[in-house]
């Protein structure tokens, strides 16, 4: 037998999980990301001629690039996150501030990233 909730488009919509559900969000678009990502790069070596320059030229913006960045340092800090959590248990309740922590490592780490990117997009 299903699970009956009585909850509206509205008031799901109005749910605010906060730190927990933002990372789950987040945790799904990264992976999302990095299958685009890989998808594009095996179509581009799949394609020849035209197609496979084009597609190149794609992920090969710094544009580009930053998104793929993002979801995949994202991904794979939460991912350790999760791991952790799940081989120890008992650190669960502490689950708000492994959040903070991953934070903590993410934003520095991507910043970095972001500047070498658009470094090498600014110097031609």
């Amino acid at each position: 037998m299903g699970l009956s909730r009585n909850v509206s488009l509205w008031q799901g919509l109005k749910y605010q999980g906060q730190g927990p559900m933002l990372t789950f969000i987040l945790h799904r678009i990264g992976g999302l990301g990095i299958v685009v990502f890989v998808s594009v790069h095996l179509l581009a070596s799949y394609f020849g001629g035209e197609v496979g320059i084009f597609l190149n030229s794609v992920y090969e913006h710094w544009a580009f690039q930053l998104v793929v960045f993002f979801c995949a340092l994202f991904h794979a800090i939460n991912g350790l996150r999760i791991v952790i959590l799940d081989l120890w248990p008992k650190l669960i309740e502490h689950q708000r501030e492994a959040i903070w922590i991953e934070w903590a490592v993410f934003l520095p780490l991507y910043a970095m990233c972001v500047l070498v990117i658009l470094r090498t997009a600014l110097s031609g």
